[in-house]
């Protein structure tokens, strides 16, 4: 993940009301420089310094307030919606404070329109850049944040995708798929003919899903199906799959290829025998999807660094979707993975 870029909000507190006080004096009031007496001109800096920090921190607070209501980079629109209709407020907030701190020092008289609009278009400046340091800064580094877990879904999602070719784009595999479909086209063309298609259905998912951080449960359910036709071909009896409980969670979604994962996780670790076959079952509770698998080890025990249920759990982590949770006894296997609630 890129570093993020460096910001300290203490310094920035610190010297950003000198800076700004020093860019107000060159070019609002450098005349007071050769117009006021020095006692003058020293009350007046004070002044000036004292309503900047004051301001500063006042305008802080209240764009702090709304980051914690308001989070994240994809809030920042309705963020600056509450800074525009508060910007007033911070205006003439700003003008209350010099007033104020004026009043007690015998500094405030009458003043004319012209001026009254000029001190008011100076406010307008400076509550600007109060804004535009203060809100800006985070808006940049939530950005960054949201671009650099983008990138590391996406690297997560291309290390999903080479893993599910790599598993299934192998002699093993082609050669057992050959195999079923020579049988197929001798004894049953027409069921050949629908093998070649769920063959066709499996690769072009595998190849496309990618494109996209999430997919549908709707789009992973007939990817499954297609999936599971070529291993009810390969093992027959010996695998069965159960889908129950998916009515209504169409749109939800989830990272793309969870549930090859998954099924193919139960195959690669469990005897598939048509006495005793492999049950898979994929069903949803309460948002949550659920897939588990009867525990029938094979004799010889399959080494396994389990990269692939470590991948789903890195995309749920970087989506910030929750966690996903394993569940290994000696009967079932089960993950328990959270939908992802369909945006509007």
């Amino acid at each position: 993940m890129k570093r993020l870029i460096p910001f300290s909000d203490t310094k920035l507190r610190i010297f950003g009301p000198i800076v700004l006080f020093l860019i107000g004096t060159v070019f609002f009031r450098l005349n007071w420089y050769f117009e006021l007496h020095t006692i003058d001109l020293l009350i007046s800096d004070a002044i000036a310094l004292t309503a900047g920090y004051i301001c500063w921190e006042s305008t802080r607070f209240v764009i702090r307030r709304l980051q914690k209501i308001y989070p994240g980079y994809q809030n920042t629109r309705r963020r600056c919606l509450w800074l525009l209709v508060a910007f007033p407020f911070f205006v003439f907030y700003a003008i209350a404070v010099r007033t104020s701190i004026r009043i007690p020092l015998g500094f405030v008289r009458h003043t004319p329109l012209p001026q009254y609009i000029y001190t008011i278009g100076i406010q307008i400046f400076y509550n600007s850049v109060y804004i535009i340091i203060n809100e800006g800064f985070y808006v940049l580094r939530e950005w960054q944040k949201s671009h650099a877990a983008k990138e590391a879904l996406k690297k997560a999602s291309l290390q999903t995708q080479l893993d599910s070719l790599k598993s299934q784009i192998n002699p093993h595999f082609l050669f057992n798929s050959l195999n079923a479909l020579t049988a197929l086209i001798t004894e049953n063309p027409a069921k050949a003919e629908t093998f070649v298609d769920e063959i066709s259905s499996v690769y072009r998912y595998l190849l496309r899903n990618n494109e996209h951080e999430l997919a549908t449960v709707r789009e992973e359910i007939s990817f499954i199906l297609s999936y599971f036709h070529l291993l009810k071909t390969r093992y027959g009896e010996g695998i069965q799959l159960h889908l129950d409980g998916l009515k209504g969670h169409d749109d939800f979604q989830l990272p793309p290829l969870t549930l090859q994962v998954l099924v193919e996780n139960a195959v690669k670790h469990n005897a598939i025998l048509p006495e005793n076959p492999l049950m898979i079952d994929i069903s949803i509770e309460n948002n949550t999807l659920v897939v588990q698998n009867n525990v029938q080890r094979k004799t010889v025990r399959v080494a396994s660094n389990r990269v692939g249920l470590a991948n789903i759990a890195a995309k749920y982590r970087i989506l910030d979707y929750g966690a996903i949770e394993i569940i290994d006894t000696d009967n079932h296997f089960t993950v328990r993975l959270p939908l992802i609630t369909p945006t509007l």
